[in-house]
């Protein structure tokens, strides 16, 4: 019984000092307005969510397929960077890409049997340095932009900019939550 009791204290312990250090608060950084601010805190937090769940895993790990029809972790935050590149271009460049930006980046936006070959035998460090710079440049080029850029239609689209980051960041959230499926089913 004692066991029991301390485990269950030591547990309440941890939980309650994990809740106080990760609490969050969703402010905008510092050189952004109030509505790409917020975005960004929100971008960032995800990304580094991500990143959390992932930077022990070893190589077996990262290239660890489900089923052959699933994606590897290092395929789908490739994935997450061609997202994010994608996006930059349709809101800040008004077009999609180019047949330069389609060769480097088409296999890890559309995934598939070309990225189950593609992205393996990679560091999960590679895979996040590219999305580093991904993120470096979104974050640069939406400091020159405002909130009311933000809310402007993207040109020939019903969609506007903030709805456009919106679904970036709803994106990243929802494979943060297929990562951590996969994550749970790795061989022991």
């Amino acid at each position: 019984m004692k066991t029991i009791k301390f485990f269950t204290i030591a547990i309440s312990a941890l939980l309650f000092f994990q809740v106080k250090v990760l609490a969050q608060q969703i402010e905008p950084p510092k050189g952004y307005s109030q509505d790409i601010g917020n975005m960004v805190a929100m971008l960032d937090d995800i990304k580094g969510r991500i990143h959390r769940l992932t930077m022990s895993m070893n190589q077996e790990q990262v290239d660890f397929l489900l089923d052959d029809q699933a994606n590897r972790i290092g395929a789908i935050i490739m994935h997450l960077a061609a997202t994010e590149k994608f996006y930059q271009v349709y809101t800040f460049e008004n077009r999609e890409f180019n047949e330069a930006e389609e060769k480097e980046w088409m296999t890890g936006l559309m995934l598939g049997d070309n990225a189950r070959e593609t992205f393996q035998a990679k560091p999960i460090s590679y895979y996040f340095e590219i999305w580093d710079q991904v993120r470096a440049d979104t974050k640069e080029l939406l400091k020159e932009k405002d909130d009311k850029w933000f809310a402007s239609k993207i040109k020939d689209s019903k969609a506007n900019n903030h709805w456009a980051w919106f679904h970036v960041m709803e994106h990243q959230s929802n494979h943060m939550g297929q990562i951590a499926l996969i994550r749970s089913r790795l061989p022991k």
